[in-house]
């Protein structure tokens, strides 16, 4: 006589959901540093919302919520920058890159609570390796970390960076388990074995080590991962920088860069094999970059919250485990 069937098991799609998950907290690339100008007012959209992000005259980039706390007019459209300050076009209320009201032209006496505390919602912004990064905490907490020091994207020597961005219809935690999952590697992409991976976790980081030092990959938070490739001697680095649009929808982005290697020697051209290889544009090789494959995947996947995985599945429930700590709140939720 068979067993009885796991019924619930076969008939568990029909409520999986493709994107369970918040907005994560964490550092994330809002635009590249050469996009906006002193006294430039842009609108984005970014983190599920719009914000409107503006360059004071001194050099310092702001971003805040679009909505004027006085009546709601939207700050991205008329606003303009005064000094440091961005200017509502209503009634000319200014507020700082903190969101702190500095100004009311025609006020006797400020209200009260503008001594006190911001009353227009910011985001706190740093500007590294040629990029605008921006704290998203879903209660306003202040940056529970720093950014790193990525030498190769800070100090001279080192080629332009190639850049590239693409948008992918799934959750931030989603791509970034690929790094975990060394298997996908030979079946996914075709390389010829599956490279031996090991994964720490300490803190808000995460370190991967691929093919035994071929690839160690340094993650800080959800929004910044900084992989080097090494091969011969030579190591080409690349920064990922993806950051949720919408809770269904992550815009990807990465640049790639090497040191300054003399043209036409031997070092050259292993650094630039290394960036085409990472991508899946090396000549000769047949593994496929994770343009055209990934991202088939990432775009039609559901997620499971509880995975039938094998002995040579890896670290993946304990990357999950570990990237929980990026949604306040959801600590024991059972969809994540």
């Amino acid at each position: 006589m068979n067993a009885p069937i796991k019924l619930q098991l076969l008939l568990e799609t029909q409520r999986l959901e493709r994107n369970p998950f918040p907005i994560p907290t964490g550092w994330f690339f809002a635009g590249y540093s050469d996009s906006i100008q002193p006294g430039e007012v842009k609108n984005i959209n970014f983190l599920d919302q719009e914000w409107v992000m503006f360059r004071g005259e001194g050099g310092q980039v702001g971003i805040t919520d679009p909505y004027c706390p006085h009546l709601g007019a939207h700050l991205g459209h008329g606003g303009k920058v005064v000094g440091d300050n961005i200017r509502c076009t209503f009634h000319h209320w200014e507020y700082s890159t903190e969101g702190f009201c500095k100004h009311i032209p025609y006020a006797k006496v400020m209200p009260p609570i503008t001594k006190k505390q911001p009353i227009l919602r910011t985001l706190p912004v740093q500007e590294r390796y040629g990029l605008i990064w921006a704290w998203y905490h879903p209660e306003a907490a202040d940056p529970q970390w720093e950014l790193p020091a990525i030498p190769e994207m800070e100090e001279p020597g080192h080629v332009k960076p190639r850049r590239w961005s693409g948008s992918v219809n799934t959750a931030i935690q989603e791509v970034a388990e690929n790094g975990v999952d060394n298997v996908h590697l030979k079946y996914l992409h075709g390389t010829p074995i599956v490279p031996p991976t090991t994964a720490t976790f300490e803190d808000h980081k995460m370190q991967i080590n691929i093919g035994m030092g071929y690839i160690i990959g340094d993650m800080y938070g959800p929004g910044l991962n900084v992989m080097r490739f090494t091969k011969d001697g030579v190591t080409a680095t690349m920064i990922s920088y993806s950051v949720p649009i919408t809770r269904d929808k992550t815009q990807m982005n990465m640049s790639f860069t090497h040191k300054d290697y003399p043209a036409g020697s031997k070092e050259r051209a292993i650094a630039e094999h290394l960036v085409a290889h990472s991508i899946g544009e090396a000549e000769g090789e047949e593994s496929a970059g994770f343009e055209s494959v990934d991202m088939i995947v990432w775009n039609n996947k559901k997620y499971r919250a509880k995975p039938l995985l094998c002995d040579g599945d890896g670290q993946i429930i304990k990357y999950r485990q570990w990237f929980k700590q990026f949604y306040p709140g959801w600590e024991n939720s059972d969809k994540i």
